[in-house]
């Protein structure tokens, strides 16, 4: 059925302009339908159920009725019908006060022929669509709203509770009986979190305001039964169909456990996992808030980077499960070493850096130092285990060592390592020089990556001899890396970093491979039969498949198990009594191919004798170092001695190695050392020198 617009005008002609003007531009769903006085619109009205009306344009200038008087007639009959004004200039202050009352709009009859008519009269019919579409769902509206997961609460113009949802009655534990009628501050009691001072509810702001508004953060409800919860709101004024205020609505909903999950979040994003102690992001803050504050009054700080000594075989050797209690226990001793004010954070791995926040003078850095290596080296009593660790602690000072975070880190880090080159268990403060050291490194550290492919490694040699007859009775295998245009580089210098960037395995398999075949040259030489002496890491002997990769090297070279000689470090093997069984294990099947064992540097790790007697060693050699002090301090004396005598009841044969003088020579021989090595025999030489030492020049045959 057509919509129909009701046009009341006294003048035919005006009637017409307005008729054809709406009916060219309106669609086909629309009539017009025309009276000319007041009475002949509400007998209109009457006649035709208003709900059939789309809009209704009233002149105000009518002969039965002037003015208001047939506004205020016509609106009586159809309050929701939208109306529309027509008027003369003249009377255009009387149109304007029956918009005030309720109509639409009005417009001047001047401008009837025009196409702002439709267009008014078009957004008219829609805008009272959209409204008539807006309280027909009202119903509808209030089923959703009680059935959404939010809080709604709405007021009146006067700010007393006109609907609460049931989620709002859960959340401010009144009932809507109890609430609807009171004042909204009364049933929203909301305080700052901060402060915890009442606020007024932003309903109230929003009714002043005609202005949508919200709570600011942190801010509580308080229920009923006074228990705080913390939420978030949104509210906003409620408008009539003329866009009047007439109360506010507010949606919120409790945050409580979103905040406590949202600051879990934040404190894990800052904290180590494990530990529960700063993470580097935070430290980098605390840091520089801590350097910003030591240059306003005019302090120093102190960054100490500290690495723990030898912590990856704790993992490899007991899992790291037990690797994670240590870490727990250092992490506590470390936090009980330092003030409140200062920050121990852990950067990830086995790496710890400190942030001493104010310190009068370095010295209270390195009496700090000090204090973490003597805290961590007490035993820790971890899962039946009593773990013994050391720290190597770097210093750098503010803002002597640097102005901002990343360099005094930075640096702190340089002087770890060489805390580390410097024996371990020690502490080194930064000093300008290291940077070249640390650069050097870095450069060896990117050339180890493709030195083996490159080929730029060698094999030296050096002799092993009988103290007595002074005859050649080995040789140990000394890996050099020649780099070009540099002198030979010792391993000192690599080894440790090819231990800590993981190249050592490949490395120690390329110099077993090396030496076995230029043992097997030298067998089919018909020379004498050495054993050849390889030094293997801690890291080889537990790495994967170590025994099944010496067994093919040895079977791809053909070399004689018999003629090959493994060295290894008395921290090695005893560092960790635990993994003892494995250890034995592997040794025995080493034994049982017939290579020779050698226990290196003993005297200077975690000497053992009933472990000692575990394990198939075949030598022991004493430490250079006890050797050089061998003919001028009697505690050097006494242990060589010692030794000697241990080797004696032990049945294993005992090398001397680092004699370099005729004294020490003749002292050791009179002891009834059985062997010796050093520079007093023969430095370290190419594979082709040795050849000849061994009474045969086969420089054509050397593979090192």
């Amino acid at each position: 059925m057509p919509r129909a617009i009701l046009l009341i005008h006294p003048e035919a002609k005006k009637a017409k302009l307005v008729t054809d003007s709406l009916l060219d531009s309106l669609d086909e769903s629309f009539i017009v339908e025309w009276v000319g006085s007041c009475a002949g619109g509400i007998r209109r009205l009457r006649g035709r159920a208003p709900d059939r009306i789309s809009a209704i344009l009233l002149s105000v200038d009518l002969p039965d009725s002037q003015g208001l008087e047939a506004f205020d007639a016509i609106l009586e009959i159809a309050p929701d019908v939208p109306i529309l004004i027509l008027s003369s200039a003249a009377s255009e202050d009387c149109a304007k006060r029956a918009v005030q009352r309720g109509a639409q709009d009005y417009f001047l009859e001047d401008d009837l022929g025009g196409y702002l008519l439709p267009k008014a009269v078009r957004n008219m019919i829609e805008r009272a669509s959209n409204a008539e579409a807006l309280f027909s769902a009202t119903e509808r509206a209030e089923v959703t709203l009680n059935s959404i997961g939010d809080a709604v609460v709405s007021t009146d113009i006067r700010g007393n509770v006109t609907f609460l949802n049931p989620v709002a009655q859960s959340l401010t534990g009144w009932s809507a009986a109890e609430a609807i009628g009171r004042p909204i501050d009364e049933v929203l009691q909301i305080v700052d979190g901060t402060h915890e001072h009442r606020i007024v509810s932003p309903m109230t702001e929003v009714i002043q305001t005609n202005r949508a508004g919200k709570l600011a953060a942190g801010c509580m409800l308080i229920r009923r039964d006074t228990v705080e919860l913390a939420i978030e709101d949104s509210a906003a004024p409620i408008h009539d169909r003329t866009g009047r205020v007439t109360g506010a609505v507010m949606v919120f909903h409790d945050v409580t456990q979103a905040q406590a999950i949202s600051q879990k979040m934040s404190h894990l994003a800052q904290h180590d996992y494990l530990t529960d102690l700063p993470n580097r992001l935070l430290l980098d803050d605390r840091l520089s808030q801590a350097i910003a504050a030591a240059r306003r009054r005019r302090l120093k700080l102190a960054v100490l980077f500290v690495d723990l000594d030898r912590f990856k075989h704790v993992n490899d050797s007991l899992g790291h499960a037990v690797g994670d209690e240590l870490l727990l226990s250092i992490a506590a001793r470390l936090v009980s070493c330092v003030r409140g004010s200062d920050t121990v954070s852990r950067q990830g791995g086995d790496e710890f850096v400190i942030l001493l926040s104010s310190i009068a003078h370095a010295e209270d850095a390195a009496l700090s130092g000090q204090k973490l290596i003597s805290a961590i080296a007490m035993p820790h009593h971890i899962d039946k285990h009593d773990l013994q660790i050391t720290l190597s602690v770097g210093i750098s000072i503010y803002p002597d060592d640097g102005l901002d975070a990343e360099t005094l880190v930075k640096n702190a880090d340089i002087a770890m390592l060489h805390a580390k080159e410097n024996g371990r268990n020690n502490f080194q403060f930064f000093k300008p020089s290291m940077n070249e050291r640390s650069l050097e490194r870095q450069s060896l550290e990117s050339g180890l990556r493709h030195a083996l492919e490159r080929h730029e490694f060698v094999l030296h040699y050096q002799a092993k001899v009988d103290l007595v007859t002074e005859m050649l009775t080995g040789a140990e295998a000394l890996i050099r890396w020649q780099l070009p245009q540099r002198d030979l580089i010792c391993p000192g210098e690599f080894i440790p970093i090819a231990e800590r960037c993981g190249y050592i395995v490949p490395i120690g398999r390329w110099v077993l491979r090396q030496a076995c075949i230029q043992s097997r040259v030298w067998l089919d030489a018909n020379l004498p039969v050495i054993p050849i002496a390889v030094n293997i890491s801690a890291v080889e002997l537990r790495s994967k498949h170590f025994v099944e990769h010496v067994r093919a090297i040895l079977e791809e070279t053909g070399a004689d198990p018999l003629s090959l000689e493994f060295e290894l470090t008395e921290t090695a093997l005893m560092q960790d009594p635990q993994s003892t069984q494995s250890t034995i294990g592997v040794l025995k099947k080493l034994k049982d191919m017939g290579i020779r064992l050698t226990l290196d540097d003993f005297g200077t790790g975690y000497s053992s004798l009933s472990y000692l007697r575990r394990f198939p060693i075949d030598a022991l050699k004493i430490d250079k170092s006890f050797v050089h002090g061998l003919c001028t301090n009697a505690d050097d004396a006494k242990i060589v001695s010692a030794v000697i005598n241990l080797g004696r009841s032990f049945h294993v044969q005992v090398v001397a190695e680092g004699v370099e003088t005729r004294a020490q020579f003749l002292a050791l021989q009179g002891q009834d050392c059985g062997e010796g090595q050093g520079y007093y025999f023969r430095r370290p030489i190419a594979a082709s020198e040795f050849t000849k030492l061994m009474g045969a020049d086969l420089s054509t045959t050397d593979v090192a």
